[in-house]
């Protein structure tokens, strides 16, 4: 009888082990298929904070002065991406008086711009920079500037200014100075005049 007894324990133990290796292998393969399972969310994890530095990257904000014909003239503080339309807006919109086709509202906006809109048959507009010096800070971005600013830098008169303007909007923006001396009217000597006091691009 004891024998009989000693021989089913030895079968029970033997099928408890095996239940127990049976267990132990599909744990382990379980814990594999998580592993796998989680490998792609720890890579999306990984670029979170590069995506975050790059909204605030595009987020940054600049600061404008938008005068003459608009609602509200005044200095506006607005994100980097904008284009003058969008501070046209800000400012309450253009007056009745305005002259819209003097303002190139496409143009990207830049720290310290100053935009100018002009009434209608305007001959004697403020100028956009009152004493151009080599050394000023104020500077023309000859990709932005409207057709008063161009025309105060010397040398350049209203011709020469729609000129550069009619370019470009063919064109698109100058790369870099000399791109200048494929507007008609614009030569070595009258580049010259101005290099020194614009921005390109």
């Amino acid at each position: 009888m004891w024998e009989t007894i000693k021989k089913y324990d030895k079968r029970w133990y033997g099928l408890l082990l095996v239940l127990l290796a049976a267990g132990a292998i599909m744990l382990f393969r379980n814990n594999e298929i998580a592993e796998k399972e989680q490998e792609p969310i720890l890579e999306v994890k990984q670029h979170v904070p590069d995506a975050v530095q790059e909204r605030k990257e595009e987020t940054k904000t600049v600061m404008v002065d938008i005068k003459g014909a608009v609602v509200h003239p005044g200095v506006y503080e607005i994100r980097n991406t904008a284009r003058v339309n969008d501070v046209v807006a800000l400012a309450g919109g253009f007056t009745r008086e305005a002259d819209e086709t003097k303002v190139n509202l496409a143009a990207k906006v830049h720290d310290e711009m100053m935009i100018y809109v002009p009434v209608r048959e305007e001959t004697n507009a403020p100028s956009a920079v009152p004493s151009l010096q080599a050394d000023d800070s104020n500077k023309i971005y000859i990709n932005t500037a409207s057709e008063q600013e161009i025309s105060q830098l010397p040398g350049i008169g209203k011709t020469k200014a729609q000129a550069i303007i009619a370019y470009r909007e063919e064109h698109g923006p100058f790369q870099k100075t000399e791109d200048l001396l494929n507007v008609t009217g614009i030569g070595e000597k009258t580049l010259e005049k101005i290099k020194e006091y614009i921005v390109v691009p």
